[in-house]
């Protein structure tokens, strides 16, 4: 297969076309569709750089049972004996899957219909609990559906635009890159409410730093102004919507004036009048929000508070307005639709609506239909560590390492007596508690439909052939259905034929009663399935092409089809800081980095812009608890510990710190950040709190540091801190301990492979380097130095694209530098054109570079996908404010 194919890229929840040309070799080339309605051609970086992440390593591609190799016939009939042991010994209850966004919606379908409707247990939820759960139930709350009502195309067309909880240039690239577009033509303004200063934050119109958790305040102090305005038509709004004067009222308690609700959310008046003000002279206004707002134990009513402010002015349902939630994964959605989260059924609709119940039983020939709602994923894992759950099956996710208090998930999984897991990759610490491993399809083999933020159903197309023995995840689960006695039921012949019964069952008895309405695509043949064109539901007869918002006619969901405002104070944080704890632990995403690794984590240009896992703390916090930007620092929390690499900005407020999600015990020592984070959940959405964990950071000793590249993947690394990355034919590993430097030697030396060694040693420097030659080229080189003393390894690792190493070559291996001339790039900015940190400030002092768009001209950063620009602006104020300085 060598044609181009049109797919979706596979990471975020924005859902960009993507055209994908194999080269025939196992890869393929990228670029964004310019016809796809997401991104009109945009790609971020990671998208742009999907075709480096397509290659077999780490991969599973056997079925194994114990650790052995097995076939599907065992491992599928193993599976099957196993569930119906547990079920005739335990109940049904006793058998649990846990989901994921990274699945297809045909693959998240089946699973879904064969645990509620067939083994007749409630026990099913998904990762998708861990990013969007409280939108789910501020939605339910207040439209009596989970509607996202709007579309990206507001985003352009409003005249303000508020991202709460949401760093848009980096979690959500491409549409930043539209906003900051829309910008350039119409005067949009932009308003950031983060407790950290972001990307999205340059160049913005005011950033309101808020203390974390306040965000109910801060906008019960807006809805409360707007009223005071006279901008509430009460009697207009009261035509559609329950709930306003109680709402209006329980908002002017909490929050009644602007010094009251700056006080409260840690902000100066003068910029929550301005935001208030701002507000008040724009009627199209879009809120953007995302995990800021979600991941809180506080999350349903963060939105609630954001979507009453909307609903009590009119700001929904029309052209550039409306509250927009921005899902994290590139199915999250899909994953709602077809009921995947433990409390919902299917197709929108709820296990506590009796016809529903009914109907869907009728629809599935379901003989043992759940009936109630299930453990959310907190409490799922609850109940593994009990030993209540004698089976669970885990697919596509990997709670090891994103589940709060992954220590002891941990615990659970290695006490389970059956874990069962669907993947694509061995790299993962979920796996590695598995008894019975399933190889899965990836990415680029697959074949099926998403659904991004906006509704937007899209094809994602297989252009790669099934490697090994991987399989669909919806054949795998469809094989233990029919093992099970179901086969009739899930006798399906690819996923057009599941896509079918979805749709189907989304329009059955519905007659506009729902809001989920794909029943224009209920009888797609194959060939118009395969061709199937981006559409945003519901699509029905009255409107086969799509439709762009819902509630322009003021009719919502609900039983008397009025929207509910609810009337909202704020919770107290579940777990606050103290003398023991005093810091604040946001976490989040890394630019450049998607989930756990698995696939950001081999491609080269991605990693080695964040090769190792950092916490972010302000110059104060540093100073009072002496820690060394750069340097490594322990964080300790009551529920677990990590080690990072410091790094000091003022873009954190003081009393917090930040840390990426990322890092596992695959890619570092002791990096999971989620060991730290505690088991409370919003009490309505069921979502951990990620951004609010109260931690210690205490300073790490260190002796020397290391760095050890090396043509082939390391294995067994013996040292108290390490992180490991990919670079273009090779890996790199950062390390550090304490110690003598010999000792390290020794340590780190026993992962240096066969060949020619060339060395040095300066025992009183205590600098040792040492070069492993093959066969004439560069094989693996270690360096181990005073932790004082920074090295450039860029240099070293492009020598690995050679076959052969002159003898000056050889030399600036043992010198660790490649000449007298060298110049350090530095870190590096912009990752499709690898330009450093040091070498764009270098360029816009020498050259006085006056906008990004000179950068780009001069360099090329900021030309490729444009994930880059906000970093750009922000070393041109950097660096034009050191000059004048000077």
């Amino acid at each position: 297969m060598t044609d181009t194919v049109r797919t979706t890229c596979p990471y975020c929840g924005v859902g960009c076309g993507v055209l994908a040309t194999p080269d025939g070799k196992g890869g393929a080339t990228i670029a964004g569709d310019p016809d796809h309605p997401a991104n009109y051609g945009r790609l971020c970086v990671k998208g742009s750089a999907l075709g480096e992440t397509l290659s077999m390593e780490g991969r599973l591609l056997h079925p194994e049972i114990g650790g052995r190799q097995a076939s599907w016939a065992q491992a599928l009939d193993s599976v099957s004996e196993s569930i119906r042991t547990a079920i005739a010994e335990h109940g049904p209850n006793s058998v649990a899957f846990y989901l994921s966004g990274q699945l297809l919606t045909e693959d998240y379908y089946v699973p879904n219909k064969l645990m509620k409707g067939f083994i007749g247990s409630n026990n099913l939820d998904t990762n998708s609990r861990l990013c969007m759960a409280s939108s789910v139930a501020g939605h339910r709350r207040a439209f009596g559906s989970d509607t996202v009502p709007g579309c990206y195309e507001d985003i352009e067309l409003a005249d303000l635009v508020i991202l709460t909880g949401s760093n848009l240039a980096w979690c959500h690239p491409v549409l930043h890159q539209r906003l900051e577009a829309a910008r350039a033509t119409r005067n949009i303004k932009v308003i950031v409410i983060d407790p950290r200063r972001t990307a999205s934050c340059v160049g913005t119109d005011l950033h309101l730093a808020l203390t974390p958790g306040s965000d109910v305040t801060l906008f019960n102090g807006l809805l409360a102004d707007l009223d005071r305005r006279g901008l509430i038509d009460r009697e207009a709004v009261e035509d559609y919507a329950d709930g306003v004067a109680e709402t209006v009222a329980a908002a002017k308690r909490a929050a009644p004036d602007v010094q009251t609700t700056a006080k409260l959310c840690g902000l100066a008046p003068g910029d929550v009048a301005q935001f208030f003000e701002l507000v008040a002279q724009h009627e199209k206004v879009v809120t953007l929000y995302s995990q800021g707002v979600n991941q809180s134990t506080s999350g349903s009513d963060k939105v609630n508070a954001i979507i009453n402010v909307h609903l009590a002015t009119g700001r929904i349902g029309r052209p550039g307005m409306g509250p927009f939630s921005l899902t994290g994964q590139p199915n999250a959605m899909g994953g709602r639709e077809v009921g995947a989260l433990a409390n919902q059924l299917a197709a929108h609709m709820d296990y506590g609506d009796a016809g529903a119940l009914d109907r869907v039983r009728r629809f599935w020939k379901a003989p043992s239909l759940a009936t109630g709602a299930g453990p959310k994923a907190v409490q799922l894992f609850e109940r593994v560590a009990r030993g209540e759950i004698r089976v669970l099956w885990i697919m596509a996710t990997n709670p090891a390492v994103s589940l709060p208090r992954s220590d002891a998930i941990r615990q659970a999984l290695e006490a389970c007596p059956l874990v069962i897991v669907s993947d694509a990759m061995r790299w993962s610490d979920t796996v590695e508690h598995a008894y019975i491993r399933l190889p899965a399809l990836a990415w680029g083999e697959k074949d099926g439909t998403v659904t991004n933020s906006e509704r937007r159903i899209s094809r994602q197309r297989s252009f790669l052939p099934q490697p090994g023995e991987a399989r669909p995840d919806w054949w795998i689960v469809s094989e233990v259905a029919r093992r099970l006695g179901f086969g009739d039921e899930f006798a399906y012949d690819g996923p057009a034929a599941i896509f079918r019964e979805h749709a189907a069952l989304s329009g059955f008895e519905n007659d506009g009663s729902r809001d989920f309405d794909l029943s224009g695509l209920a009888t797609v043949p194959d060939q118009a399935y395969d061709a199937l064109a981006p559409v945003q539901w519901p699509v029905t007869a009255a409107a086969p092409e799509g439709t762009k918002r819902f509630f322009a006619d003021r009719r919502f969901f609900t039983s008397d089809h009025r929207a509910k405002l609810v009337p909202l104070a704020a919770r107290k944080v579940a777990h606050p800081v103290d003398r023991d704890y005093p810091i604040t632990l946001l976490t989040g995403r890394e630019r450049d980095h998607w989930h756990t690794l698995n696939r950001t984590g081999k491609s080269a240009r991605l990693t080695l812009r964040a090769p190792e896992p950092v916490v972010a703390v302000n110059p104060a916090d540093a100073q009072r608890l002496h820690l060394d930007d750069g340097g490594l620092v322990k964080l300790q929390s009551r529920w677990g510990g990590m080690i990072a690499r410091l790094r000091v900005t003022d873009d954190q407020n003081p009393g917090t710190a930040f840390a990426p999600m990322h890092w596992n015990d695959h890619f570092s020592a002791y990096a999971r950040v989620n060991a730290l984070a505690h088991p409370a959940v919003d009490p309505l959405s069921g979502q951990p709190e990620f951004k609010s964990i109260p931690v210690r950071l205490v300073p790490i000793k260190r002796d020397w540091e290391a760095v050890l590249l090396m043509r082939s993947r390391p294995v067994g690394i013996d040292a108290p801190y390490w992180a490991i990355a990919s670079g273009a034919e090779h890996w790199r590993v950062f390390a550090a301990g304490d110690g003598t430097p010999e000792q390290a030697l020794d340590q780190l030396s026993t992962l240096l492979p066969t060949g020619n060694s060339l060395s040095f040693r300066d025992p009183v420097g205590k600098r040792f380097r040492s070069a492993v030659i093959a066969d004439g080229a560069l094989a693996a080189w270690l360096d181990i130095r005073p932790p004082s003393m920074q090295l450039d390894t860029d240099w070293v690792g492009a020598l690995f694209a050679k076959d052969r190493l002159s003898p000056e070559e050889r030399r600036a291996l043992l010198v660790g530098r490649a000449g007298a001339v060298t110049v350090d790039d530095g870190p590096i900015v912009c990752a499709c054109h690898h330009v450093g940190r040091s070498k764009i400030c270098r360029a816009i002092a020498k050259d006085s570079l006056a906008d990004v768009r000179a950068i780009g001209v001069a360099l090329g950063a900021g030309t490729g996908c444009g994930s880059c620009i906000p970093e750009l602006r922000s070393l041109l104020a950097e660096t034009t404010k050191v000059e004048v300085a000077a």
